[in-house]
């Protein structure tokens, strides 16, 4: 049984387990998903049964990683959302947590990229006493950074460019007491 860290009016954020792994596939090989990522969808099954691995070993190493996120209404694992302890640098900052999600298609538009994104920023800010907690986005990828900038109060701090595939992202900070005034 996959432990729940957050229930919310819609959602349900838990760990994600190996029984995830045809929605994990189904949402890592989708083009219109990994757009913005900077990695390419992925071809093969064993490819998300590795991407599990790893995020299970982050949970183990870091105690955070992306959870998944189950929609109450059909019970199906939409996508996923959450921190990430990020031990390898990106724009310069290493040993800091970063906001991430990402969902199928289908359920883009409802506004459940919010509603897991406050939930999650609550725990980190409350559960585990953060400070700061970031995010990037690539700069074309308009519909999320309106949601990181307008609907969730981070702050642009900057642009760097990704090396994973020369695309401009821009770096997003958000701190504790401006979240408590949200």
């Amino acid at each position: 049984m996959a432990k729940i860290f957050i229930e919310t009016p819609r959602l349900i954020l838990r760990e994600i387990i190996s029984e995830d792994l045809d929605r994990m596939f189904l949402l890592d090989s989708d083009p219109d998903v990994m757009k913005y990522i900077g990695v390419k969808p992925v071809k093969a099954i064993e490819e998300s049964v590795e991407t599990i691995k790893k995020i299970q070993k982050q949970y183990k190493e870091n105690g955070i990683a992306r959870w998944a996120v189950v929609e109450k209404e059909s019970n199906l694992l939409i996508g996923w959302s959450g921190l990430k302890f990020l031990t390898e640098p990106i724009n310069g900052f290493k040993n800091v947590y970063e906001l991430g999600y990402r969902f199928l298609p289908e359920f883009w538009g409802k506004g459940y990229a919010t509603e897991s994104g406050k939930a999650v920023l609550e725990y980190g800010f409350k559960e585990m006493n953060l400070d700061t907690i970031y995010a990037c986005v690539d700069v074309e990828n308009f519909n999320s950074d309106k949601i990181l900038k307008d609907k969730l109060g981070f702050e642009l701090k900057g642009t760097f460019i990704d090396p994973l595939d020369d695309a401009t992202c821009n770096w997003y900070e958000l701190e504790k007491e401006k979240f408590n005034k949200n």
